[in-house]
Protein backbone atom coordinates (compact mmCIF):
# COMPACT_ATOMS: atom_id res chain seq x y z
CA UNK A 1 0.00 0.00 0.00
CA UNK A 2 1.31 3.65 -0.68
CA UNK A 3 1.63 5.55 2.65
CA UNK A 4 3.12 9.03 1.39
CA UNK A 5 4.58 9.68 5.05
CA UNK A 6 7.59 7.09 4.49
CA UNK A 7 8.60 9.64 1.71
CA UNK A 8 7.58 12.80 2.87
CA UNK A 9 9.84 11.41 6.07
CA UNK A 10 12.20 10.26 3.53
CA UNK A 11 12.49 13.76 1.62
CA UNK A 12 12.58 16.21 4.96
CA UNK A 13 15.54 13.76 6.70
CA UNK A 14 17.73 14.00 3.53
CA UNK A 15 16.81 18.28 3.49
CA UNK A 16 17.63 17.98 6.97
CA UNK A 17 20.92 16.35 6.10
CA UNK A 18 21.89 18.80 3.70
CA UNK A 19 20.80 21.47 6.08
CA UNK A 20 22.70 20.19 8.19
CA UNK A 21 26.35 19.30 5.76
CA UNK A 22 25.62 23.25 5.31
CA UNK A 23 25.58 24.10 8.82
CA UNK A 24 29.07 22.20 8.95
CA UNK A 25 30.41 24.26 6.40
CA UNK A 26 29.41 27.52 7.25
CA UNK A 27 31.06 26.90 10.37
CA UNK A 28 34.49 25.57 8.92
CA UNK A 29 34.29 28.26 6.11
CA UNK A 30 33.85 30.88 8.57
CA UNK A 31 36.61 29.53 10.72
CA UNK A 32 38.85 29.34 8.29
CA UNK A 33 38.47 32.42 7.04
CA UNK A 34 38.86 34.03 10.61
CA UNK A 35 42.32 32.10 10.76
CA UNK A 36 43.27 33.05 7.45
CA UNK A 37 42.36 36.72 8.66
CA UNK A 38 45.00 36.25 11.24
CA UNK A 39 47.93 35.95 8.83
CA UNK A 40 46.43 38.61 6.23
CA UNK A 41 45.08 35.79 3.84
CA UNK A 42 41.03 36.38 4.01
CA UNK A 43 39.13 33.96 1.90
CA UNK A 44 37.64 35.56 -0.45
CA UNK A 45 33.64 34.98 -0.96
CA UNK A 46 33.47 33.70 2.49
CA UNK A 47 30.90 36.17 3.64
CA UNK A 48 28.83 35.38 0.53
CA UNK A 49 28.98 32.11 0.64
CA UNK A 50 27.67 31.71 4.22
CA UNK A 51 25.08 33.97 3.19
CA UNK A 52 23.63 31.54 0.55
CA UNK A 53 24.46 28.79 2.68
CA UNK A 54 22.12 30.14 5.23
CA UNK A 55 19.78 30.09 2.96
CA UNK A 56 19.63 26.20 2.33
CA UNK A 57 19.77 25.53 6.16
CA UNK A 58 16.73 27.56 6.59
CA UNK A 59 14.57 26.45 3.51
CA UNK A 60 15.80 22.78 3.89
CA UNK A 61 15.32 22.57 7.38
CA UNK A 62 11.61 23.93 7.88
CA UNK A 63 10.27 20.40 6.26
CA UNK A 64 11.77 18.30 8.96
CA UNK A 65 11.20 20.71 11.62
CA UNK A 66 7.44 20.67 10.25
CA UNK A 67 7.50 17.16 10.49
CA UNK A 68 8.83 16.74 14.17
CA UNK A 69 6.87 19.39 15.10
CA UNK A 70 9.33 21.42 16.39
CA UNK A 71 7.80 24.92 15.89
CA UNK A 72 7.09 27.11 18.77
CA UNK A 73 3.52 26.88 19.45
CA UNK A 74 1.65 28.70 21.78
CA UNK A 75 -1.12 26.82 23.33
CA UNK A 76 -1.86 28.52 26.24
CA UNK A 77 -5.86 29.26 25.03
CA UNK A 78 -5.69 26.18 22.08
CA UNK A 79 -5.94 23.53 24.57
CA UNK A 80 -8.84 24.90 26.58
CA UNK A 81 -11.26 24.44 23.38
CA UNK A 82 -12.77 21.30 22.59
CA UNK A 83 -11.05 18.61 20.44
CA UNK A 84 -12.86 18.77 17.19
CA UNK A 85 -12.38 22.49 17.10
CA UNK A 86 -8.80 22.31 17.93
CA UNK A 87 -8.65 19.93 14.89
CA UNK A 88 -10.59 21.96 12.80
CA UNK A 89 -8.33 24.93 13.90
CA UNK A 90 -5.64 22.96 12.87
CA UNK A 91 -6.52 22.03 9.80
CA UNK A 92 -7.08 25.46 8.82
CA UNK A 93 -3.81 26.79 9.44
CA UNK A 94 -2.09 24.12 7.84
CA UNK A 95 -4.30 25.17 4.64
CA UNK A 96 -3.11 28.77 5.34
CA UNK A 97 0.66 27.75 5.96
CA UNK A 98 0.33 24.93 2.57
CA UNK A 99 -1.29 28.00 0.77
CA UNK A 100 1.10 30.67 2.15
CA UNK A 101 4.21 28.64 1.35
CA UNK A 102 3.35 27.22 -1.84
CA UNK A 103 2.99 30.75 -3.42
CA UNK A 104 6.27 31.73 -1.93
CA UNK A 105 7.76 28.28 -3.67
CA UNK A 106 5.88 29.21 -7.12
CA UNK A 107 7.57 32.84 -6.54
CA UNK A 108 10.92 31.81 -5.65
CA UNK A 109 10.94 29.66 -8.71
CA UNK A 110 9.94 32.70 -10.91
CA UNK A 111 12.41 34.49 -9.12
CA UNK A 112 14.97 31.70 -10.14
CA UNK A 113 13.98 32.17 -13.61
CA UNK A 114 14.18 35.46 -14.19
CA UNK A 115 17.94 35.76 -12.57
CA UNK A 116 19.05 32.93 -14.47
CA UNK A 117 17.91 34.57 -17.43
CA UNK A 118 19.14 38.05 -16.32
CA UNK A 119 22.40 36.52 -15.64
CA UNK A 120 23.47 37.85 -12.46
CA UNK A 121 26.03 36.80 -10.10
CA UNK A 122 27.48 37.15 -6.99
CA UNK A 123 29.40 40.52 -6.42
CA UNK A 124 32.87 38.79 -5.19
CA UNK A 125 32.76 35.24 -6.81
CA UNK A 126 30.54 35.73 -9.52
CA UNK A 127 28.87 32.74 -8.66
CA UNK A 128 25.25 32.27 -10.42
CA UNK A 129 22.60 33.42 -7.59
CA UNK A 130 19.75 31.46 -9.05
CA UNK A 131 20.77 27.64 -7.91
CA UNK A 132 20.33 29.44 -4.10
CA UNK A 133 17.38 30.42 -5.35
CA UNK A 134 15.74 27.06 -6.95
CA UNK A 135 17.63 25.53 -3.56
CA UNK A 136 15.31 27.74 -1.78
CA UNK A 137 11.70 27.24 -3.71
CA UNK A 138 12.65 23.07 -3.43
CA UNK A 139 12.24 23.65 0.58
CA UNK A 140 9.20 25.33 0.62
CA UNK A 141 8.24 23.05 -2.09
CA UNK A 142 8.62 20.19 0.60
CA UNK A 143 7.32 22.11 3.33
CA UNK A 144 4.01 22.98 1.74
CA UNK A 145 3.70 19.08 0.75
CA UNK A 146 4.16 18.01 4.56
CA UNK A 147 1.35 20.99 5.02
CA UNK A 148 -1.02 19.99 2.81
CA UNK A 149 -0.72 16.22 3.97
CA UNK A 150 -1.25 17.61 7.41
CA UNK A 151 -3.82 19.44 6.06
CA UNK A 152 -6.11 16.19 5.33
CA UNK A 153 -4.66 14.04 7.98
CA UNK A 154 -6.34 16.74 11.11
CA UNK A 155 -9.77 16.81 8.66
CA UNK A 156 -9.52 13.73 8.77
CA UNK A 157 -9.57 13.24 12.51
CA UNK A 158 -11.88 16.35 13.14
CA UNK A 159 -14.84 14.43 10.90
CA UNK A 160 -13.75 10.95 11.70
CA UNK A 161 -15.50 10.40 15.59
Amino acid sequence: MFNPNKYLDRAGKGFNIIACAAVIIMMLLSAGDVLLRLIGKPIPGAYEMVGFLGTLVVSFALGYTTLEKGHIAVELLFKRLPQRLQLVLQAFTDLICFLFFSLLAYQAFVYALDIRQSGEVSATLQMPLYPFIVGMAFGFTLLGIILAADFFKSLQRAFSR
